[in-house]
């Protein structure tokens, strides 16, 4: 169940109601950000009388909510939300097409790609400094030299970034990215999470490569519950008993988490695949599954990328995919085709 409390209440109304809710054993959670003061009841019987805490003249709302996931729920927000990065609409009936490489290797690489993705559509420039690997001997990115750069790329195209962030100690570096990605190792750094909750940064959320959706939905709700409610989530390929590719594509995921959560879900054919020629096919399914992005690796020399060059396409052939994806939008969209009843 989760109170919403009336604007400019008096600390002692306030601190009156608390009393009351911990005399009657409450365990609750207060959100002071999300539209107000809002409060979580964290364990409360299903017969409980709601009249007793509407009596309270402080209360505005009450809404139940039966789901783990409380804010992320559509039970607590029925319409979708859209996350606004400078001026670009993620969600809603919009489609956004995030584009770049996998790391960062030189300002040349970088600005020559942020000019070619962004000529062709893209809407954000994706990039990244630090770089997870499973190796310790693999390339670890460029650092804070990586996100100078993005920060050129940005400043000569104008795109906004989206970068990967591995530790809640590194968030002061990041303050000019844009959106703040967690990476599918990272997505229950439970720390890290909470650490971006305290934000007002769109936070972009990969599912882990072995997650449940109401895992990927609860890694979300750590950050959304800490008050920040810019949220992406991205379906980016699960592990599973198939060798022949990096990851499966859960294409399932788009409906199952379109129902049940209003955050926007995007998706990253890229890493489901590992192999560049499956990332047309499988950007098309995304797209026709409904959901409201896509997330693509771009490298103009792919063959001699320091990192995930094999699941890279080049300018050439992200500039035909991207105006195929848009007359399939079209298309679906003059057709009136619906993705969900």
């Amino acid at each position: 169940m989760i109170i919403k409390l009336k604007q400019n209440i008096s600390h002692k109304k306030l601190n009156d109601f608390l009393d009351w809710l911990n005399e009657k054993g409450f365990d609750y959670h207060i959100n002071r950000s999300l539209g107000g003061i809002l409060i979580t009841l964290l364990n409360y019987p299903k017969a409980f009388d709601e009249k007793s805490i509407k009596a309270w003249d402080i209360v505005q709302d009450i809404k139940r909510v039966e789901e783990p996931y409380k804010y992320a729920s559509r039970s607590y927000k029925r319409e979708d939300s859209i996350i606004d990065v400078n001026g670009i609409k993620i969600g809603g009936d919009n489609t956004v097409i995030i584009a770049g490489p996998c790391s960062v290797e030189s300002k040349e690489q970088i600005i020559e790609i942020a000019k070619k993705v962004k000529k062709s559509g893209a809407n954000i420039l994706r990039g990244g400094a630090y770089k997870p690997r499973t190796s310790p001997y693999s390339f670890q990115g460029k650092g804070l030299d990586g996100i100078e750069l993005l920060l050129l790329a940005k400043k000569e195209t104008g795109l906004p970034i989206v970068s990967e962030i591995m530790d809640a100690s590194d968030i002061d570096k990041f303050e000019d990215i844009d959106i703040l990605q967690v990476g599918a190792r990272n997505m229950q750094n439970f720390s890290l999470l909470k650490a971006l909750g305290e934000q007002d940064k769109p936070v972009l959320l990969k599912r882990g490569l072995s997650s449940t959706y109401e895992e990927l939905l609860l890694s979300a709700e750590h950050i959304l519950a800490r008050g920040n409610p810019n949220v992406i989530l991205c379906e980016r390929g699960i592990r599973t008993f198939e060798t022949a590719t990096r990851n499966t594509l859960d294409i399932t995921a788009v409906p199952w988490l379109k129902e049940r959560t209003h955050l926007p879900i995007i998706v990253d054919p890229s890493h489901a695949a590992g192999i560049y020629n499956m990332v047309r096919p499988l950007s098309m399914a995304a797209i026709s599954s409904g959901c409201d992005g896509l997330m693509i690796e771009v490298h103009n020399d792919p063959v001699h990328a320091l990192s995930d060059g094999a699941q890279s396409i080049n300018p050439e052939r992200f500039d035909s995919l991207v105006d195929d994806l848009f007359k399939l939008k079209d298309f679906l969209n003059n057709e009136n085709i619906k993705f969900f009843d």
